[in-house]
C-alpha cells in the first residue's frame, strides 16, 4: 500500500491545491487577492474554508504574504515562481546532514547544458 498525500473535502491532492493557488496568485501578481477572489479564479466549487485553510498553511510555510484589505486578508507570493523553486531546493538540502552527497548528486544528475550554466552562474556570482 502506498503512501498518499492528503485531500481537501473535494477530492484535490493538498499539492495540487497549492499550485492551483499560487498559479492564481501569480497570475495577479503584483497584486494581492483575498480567499474569495482566489476562489474565483479557481473553478469557484471550493468552499471558502478550504480556500483560507490552504492560504493560511501556505502563509505559515513562508510561501505567501499577507496584508489586511477590509475584514479579510489579502495573500500574494513571497517570490516568483523561480525563487519559490530555489527556495524549495534550499529547504531540502537544509534538512540533509551531508550536503556534500546531496550537491553531488544533485550535479552528477544534471544535462550537459544545465551543468555549464551552473558553472558559469558559479564563476560570475550571478
Amino acid at each position: 500500500m502506498g503512501v498518499h498525500e492528503p485531500s481537501t473535502s473535494e477530492g484535490r491532492a493538498r499539492g495540487e491545491l497549492e499550485a492551483e493557488v499560487l498559479a492564481a496568485l501569480h497570475a495577479a501578481t503584483p497584486g494581492a487577492l483575498t480567499p474569495g477572489e482566489v476562489r474565483e479564479r479557481l473553478d469557484g466549487r471550493l468552499a471558502y474554508t478550504t480556500v483560507v485553510t490552504a492560504l493560511s498553511r501556505m502563509h505559515s510555510k513562508g510561501l505567501l504574504q499577507r496584508t489586511k484589505r477590509g475584514r479579510a486578508f489579502a495573500y500574494s507570493p513571497v517570490a516568483d515562481d523561480s525563487g519559490l523553486a530555489a527556495r524549495q531546493m534550499r529547504k531540502l538540502l537544509d534538512g540533509r546532514s551531508d550536503r556534500e552527497a546531496v550537491l553531488t548528486h544533485f550535479v552528477d544528475e544534471l544535462s550537459d547544458d544545465d551543468e555549464e550554466l551552473l558553472r558559469r552562474l558559479l564563476d560570475t556570482g550571478k
